[in-house]
């Protein structure tokens, strides 16, 4: 299959780090964004439903669902979450290092020390 002149210029770009740093925290905050959104419409509420149900503005909401938008804090996904009958769960992964070692417990090790977190 015949790469698109976007498939050529994002492989391109994606050989500079700075780029490739901004590419994948864009795809991070998308990722937020879209599981607010799907949630949302899977419980059938609007935005401002949403909002109503949070103590916040409708315009909030639209924010935490936009790809754009970075300034997630962990207490408002957690309201979030709790209206929308889901949970938060954030994974740190370690950069590759070459080092192998751990940069901090495993989540099935603290899982077991601190309750189930599935």
């Amino acid at each position: 299959m015949n790469k698109t002149n976007f498939d050529q210029y994002l492989e391109e770009q994606l050989q500079e780090a700075d780029f490739t740093a901004r590419y994948e925290q864009a795809g991070d905050a998308w990722d937020v964004a879209l599981q607010i959104a799907t949630l949302r419409q899977q419980v059938g509420l609007s935005q401002k439903e949403l909002a109503e149900l949070l103590k916040t503005s409708q315009q909030q909401i639209s924010r935490l669902e936009s790809a754009s938008y970075e300034g997630h804090s962990l207490s408002m996904l957690r309201r979030v979450a709790e209206a929308l009958h889901a949970k938060v769960r954030v994974v740190f992964e370690p950069i590759e290092s070459g080092t192998g070692a751990p940069v901090a417990k495993t989540q099935e090790a603290y899982g077991a020390k601190h309750g189930n977190l599935r």
